[in-house]
């Protein structure tokens, strides 16, 4: 409530620090752009890199994950490899008779 009962004295003072206040603002309008320039500027000079960088952590992230998903299964495979060579190696053909 207390906002509303004092709107119009902030809008008011608003418009009158706006127009006071307006004449420096034009002043450092040039100084604000160059900022702004030179600001885009370096951005697009060190993207590259920036995208080098994601690319790298996301690769990076990837095999991590992958190891952190496949690791669990090194014992089933160590398994199932001494299985099929048990296997391999009693199923040898007899050899022939000369």
């Amino acid at each position: 409530m207390f906002d509303l009962l004092t709107l119009p004295f902030r809008i008011a003072f608003g418009a009158l620090v706006a127009v006071l206040l307006l004449p420096f603002a034009l002043l450092f309008l040039p100084f604000l752009l160059l900022w702004l320039a030179i600001k885009a500027t370096v951005a697009l000079l060190l993207l590259p890199f920036v995208l080098l960088a994601v690319v790298a952590g996301a690769a990076v992230a990837l095999f991590t994950l992958s190891v952190a998903l496949l690791l669990p299964l090194v014992p089933v495979v160590f398994l199932a490899f001494c299985v099929w060579a048990v296997i391999k190696l009693a199923s040898r053909p007899a050899p022939a008779a000369l």
